[in-house]
């Protein structure tokens, strides 16, 4: 119970700013890590819900509202996911081979296409959120649950394309058995809570998680041999701002 324990704290210390008491950072400790990895997108979706409440009651219905819901999950997470997304643009932008690649995304200084992208990002993210239906901020928080299981899941079922990564020493660590059956698990209580709030919108944000998932694994063995860390945050951006954009539409026209 004490390594389920440390795990989860191990999770929380790793991927999110939310205070957590020290665990050792040891292979036992981190085996049932990625478990708890959805329970930061949790976290994320009730303070997406809970700001959207606070917007209704302020009246903050333009920039202001935009802003806190961009910069969320950004606050939360330290923008771990976000690393990964520029330093992957990086170096698929640079069209070199799979081994170059590699070495970009170990390269801490950020190229020209990361900065030009991160701007994109979060221009057409602030864009979608501030066309966000009050209605479908619920099935939205939902989604980031469902990125993490996904993210979670990738690591039982991708190559490793660095042997030396963090990525790779988490799969060392994992029991991959018990983190594919407790992904889906939470996959499935996603599935439900989206059924429950709206199938509709629920229903279209799944199918775009699946595509992005379908995604990333083409990009991961096409351009990478595999994945990464970084590939693993360039996924989880996507997956959130592609759900995002398709719950937005999906208000507007169901």
């Amino acid at each position: 119970m004490k390594k389920v324990w440390n795990s989860f704290l191990i999770a929380f210390a790793m991927f999110s700013k939310i205070p957590a008491p020290r665990a050792d950072w040891d292979k036992e400790n981190m085996r049932y890590m990625m478990c708890f990895f959805p329970g930061i997108g949790a976290v994320i979706g009730f303070l997406i819900c809970g700001y959207g409440g606070f917007c209704a009651l302020a009246d903050f219905s333009g920039a202001m509202r935009s802003a806190g819901f961009v910069l969320i999950p950004v606050l939360v997470t330290g923008g771990i996911h976000l690393d990964g997304f520029l330093d992957t643009v990086d170096a698929l932008s640079s069209y070199q081979p799979k081994e170059k690649k590699l070495e970009i995304l170990k390269d801490s200084h950020a190229g020209a296409f990361a900065v030009i992208m991160g701007c994109a990002y979060f221009i057409l993210a602030f864009g979608v959120w501030s066309e966000m239906e009050d209605a479908a901020l619920p099935v939205m928080g939902v989604g980031y649950a469902v990125s993490r299981s996904l993210s979670g899941l990738a690591l039982t079922a991708f190559p490793c394309a660095n042997q030396n990564g963090s990525f790779s020493m988490f799969a060392d660590a994992a029991q991959k058995r018990v983190l594919r059956i407790v992904l889906a698990l939470w996959l499935i209580g996603c599935g439900g809570v989206l059924l429950l709030l709206n199938w509709r919108l629920g229903l279209i944000l799944l199918c775009t998680a699946a595509a992005a998932y379908g995604y990333y694994y083409h990009i991961a063995l096409k351009e990478f041999g595999g994945t990464t860390g970084d590939i693993a945050g360039f996924f989880v951006q996507v997956c959130e701002l592609a759900m995002a954009c398709t719950v937005m539409l999906g208000g507007k026209f169901l």
